[in-house]
């Protein structure tokens, strides 16, 4: 879900990003800044940094540095609030692309496609509905499903057990390390960096086997690989 700019991506994430602040400080805006600054939002700009916390993280982990860096909610409570906010700024996802059309290109090359998120099973289901992707989505799962988290593998053997491939047949397509290691742990056949998220060029090179600008580059690239 990126395409040519990142300004939609943070049209999603920005309005998100203040709330889980002001959530963790109770209202206090003093320490909600800190709080994002050590979650990974520039406290200059309101954009988030490459692969930080809020770019890659599982709410979980999120609440383990929010609750270090001051907030006086406990890890059930904070989590579970977080779950909530996410889940609901994925029913206001804005995409990057024309994504039913992107994904109806790539369902025609014969490929079978899946999400693997560091949000909620439940944060992604509610994405893929929002987006108008229900019937073009093989598989999708989130932190809490049961296949462990990025970068460990287990997301992508889950996709292969589901639809009877192996590691090697598939490619990882994501926007951070997070992704791209996943991927290379896996022993994913292809690993794509997409350069429209949070990761740049600088951090996803080292793992990307191919860097593209948008995912809306993946028809053309895919065409041109051998089957």
């Amino acid at each position: 879900d990126h395409a040519a700019t990142r300004l939609p991506l943070e049209a999603t994430r920005a309005p998100l990003n203040p709330r889980a602040g002001l959530l963790a400080a109770k209202g206090d805006t003093q320490l909600a800044r800190i709080i994002l600054d050590r979650c990974g939002v520039d406290p200059l700009t309101g954009k988030t940094r490459a692969e930080s916390l809020l770019a890659v993280a599982a709410a979980d982990e999120i609440a383990d540095v929010m609750i270090a860096a001051g907030s006086r909610l406990t890890k059930t409570d904070l989590v579970l609030a977080l779950h909530m906010l996410f889940a609901k700024g994925a029913r206001q996802a804005v995409p990057l692309a024309n994504l039913p059309v992107l994904f109806t290109r790539l369902k025609s090359l014969g490929i079978k496609l899946g999400i693997a998120s560091s949000d909620t099973a439940e944060a992604v289901a509610a994405t893929v509905t929002t987006l108008s992707l229900v019937a073009l989505i093989d598989f999708h799962c989130g932190y809490d499903s049961g296949f462990g988290r990025k970068p460990e593998p287990g997301m992508i053997y889950g996709f292969c057990a589901a639809l009877g491939l192996k590691p090697n047949q598939i490619a990882m397509v994501g926007d951070s390390t997070h992704d791209l290691g996943m991927g290379k742990a896996a022993g994913a056949g292809l690993t794509i960096g997409v350069l429209t998220g949070t990761g740049t060029r600088t951090t996803l090179e080292p793992l990307a086997d191919v860097l593209i600008p948008s995912v809306a580059d993946l028809p053309a690239l895919f065409q041109m690989l051998p089957r």
